[in-house]
């Protein structure tokens, strides 16, 4: 069971022949880097060579290039843009914009921006409260008119609002969206909000007291994109188009899904942990307002410098500046609107992952500076922190404090580097030497899924079986390796550690599901 630019470098022109001239030949290549000035070349270069080194235990630090760590990780393409004291700085495109293609990735390349989504849909919602003076703190119900949220014994006396919404403290359910098969059936807003068919997620309902707890809920900002939509009388895209794209110059950016096809053509495809292309190279997010947004690193970028110059009295383009230090104040446990708050009040940003895509924005808004990257991997997780750190580390951006590196990246760093021998030894070691408490189960639950997927069966069930004598009280680890061996041909220990895991949890209906599946009573 898992768990888990306005302006860009002109090409050069390649000398032309008279035939070429004659034929019309374009010998142009499309720019893969943007500079706002000749002296940030230097600077993107010390980018590109200060990625933290590999720390393997005995071994000299191994220090690899950009490229290389994309290679290692399977990710085709990604893509970044780099602001300093409100203003872009630099944008470059690296890899393909498939796997296997040869179509380089460029500043202009469209990426899913996934749950980056959120906080410029909360902008919407901010600009129109504004103009048209709705609460922030009233029942989010006296606004919604297609569809309502039902009330229940959670919401007799605290309310779903506005507010709440936008903080992820509603007490609303659903925490993301798969998306859908682009050649498939695609809900409505409220199909999806009552998960109904053709809707493939649960319906979003309230199941703690509002305002009582945080709890990431992508329904809940659904409910806010079809409240935009029954009180403006207008589609999605077009409130955003009107709203925040078009006032910020933002050309290279929609919440149109699915994707039109003048703009398919300028999108990067999306690629699974395995390497391998998203069916139809992407999925479709009728859940616009949570994940349904294309753009570029330079566009988030001119995002988060438009809400660093409105915090300070600079702009008024999008909200005001009251407005602004509202989206940036901790509403909740770690989130003002819209916008995650880390460290510093001064440090916002959010991170985004889709089927096939992962990215970042990070920005610090008493300098205007920060940074967005963009992958089109599932992988993009493992090297979007690697990246932003480099960037922070020459821009001298002293309020970013690096994540540490978690087990369950270094177990699967360990695994491509050296082999899954020498990463359960490593593992192994540090649950000897007092580590325990940072090691978790799913740390090398992640290690042997990503191994199944690549189709390395033995080597799987081998993490499996490590992750079932480190934690044999865990029924899930049970549960995966009963996994592991179905998926090796295993029947007859299939069903043992399904057993297992069901003794272990009465309650895992996965466990009865494929025990069943197997021929086998529970």
């Amino acid at each position: 069971m898992r768990h888990t630019l306005r302006r860009f470098a002109l090409v050069a022109l390649a000398s032309c022949t008279g035939v070429a001239l004659l034929t019309g030949a374009d010998t142009r290549k499309p720019a893969t880097e943007w500079l706002a000035r000749p002296s940030e070349a230097a600077r993107m270069a010390r980018v590109e060579a200060g990625l933290a080194p590999v720390l393997i235990q005995g071994e000299a630090p191994i220090n690899m290039t950009l490229e290389r760590w994309m290679e290692l990780y399977k990710i085709p393409g990604l893509s970044i843009a780099v602001f300093n004291k409100h203003a872009l700085v630099w944008a470059k495109g690296y890899g393909v914009m498939q796997a296997g293609g040869e179509a380089p990735v460029t500043p202009e390349t469209l990426f899913q921006a996934a749950s980056i989504s959120k906080p410029v849909t909360a902008l919407a919602a901010m600009h129109h409260a504004e103009a048209r003076k709705w609460s922030l703190d009233a029942n989010i119900n006296d606004s919604l008119v297609s569809w309502k949220l039902p009330e229940n014994d959670f919401t007799k006396t605290e309310k779903v609002t506005l507010r709440r919404l936008l903080s992820h403290s509603a007490g609303t359910t659903v925490h993301g969206f798969p998306g859908y098969n682009v050649a498939g059936p695609m809900p409505t807003v409220e199909q999806v909000l009552d998960g109904v068919t053709p809707a493939n997620t649960a319906p979003v309902r309230v199941d703690i007291v509002p305002g009582t707890k945080t709890r990431y809920s992508g329904g809940g900002t659904t409910i806010v994109q079809l409240m935009l939509m029954n009180q403006l009388k207008k589609p999605f895209p077009q409130i955003m188009r009107e709203t925040v794209l078009a006032p910020l110059g933002l050309k290279h950016s929609t919440y149109e899904q699915p994707l039109p096809p003048d703009l398919a053509s300028r999108a990067a495809s999306g690629t699974l942990a395995s390497g391998v292309s998203v069916e139809g190279q992407w999925h479709v997010y009728p859940e616009m307002g949570a994940a349904g947004l294309w753009t570029t690193p330079s566009d988030l970028s001119r995002i988060a410098i438009e809400v660093s110059k409105a915090r300070a009295g600079k702009s008024t383009r999008v909200v005001s500046r009251a407005m602004a230090k509202q989206m940036l104040t901790k509403q909740s446990e770690s989130f003002g609107l819209g916008f995650q708050l880390e460290g510093d009040a001064d440090r916002f940003g959010h991170g985004g992952s889709n089927e096939g895509f992962q990215c970042n924005l990070t920005a610090f808004a008493d300098s205007g500076s920060g940074v967005a990257i963009m992958t089109n991997s599932d992988n993009g997780y493992l090297l979007l922190d690697r990246l932003a750190a480099s960037v922070a580390a020459e821009y001298g951006w002293k309020s970013y404090v690096p994540r540490p590196e978690l087990p369950f990246v270094r177990v699967d760093l360990y695994a491509r580097m050296k082999g899954t021998d020498a990463a359960l030894a490593w593992y192994r070691s540090m649950k000897g030497n007092g580590a325990a408490g940072k090691l978790f189960p799913g740390d090398l639950n992640n290690l042997g899924y990503r191994l199944l997927r690549e189709g390395q069966k033995t080597d799987a069930v081998k993490v499996f079986q490590a992750n079932v004598e480190l934690y044999p009280e865990d029924a899930n680890v049970h549960d995966s390796l009963g996994e592991g061996y179905m998926e090796a041909g295993q029947k007859a220990e299939a069903i043992s550690s399904y057993k297992k895991s069901l003794q272990l949890d009465s309650k895992n209906t996965n466990a009865v599901k494929m025990l069943e599946k197997l021929g086998a009573k529970p």
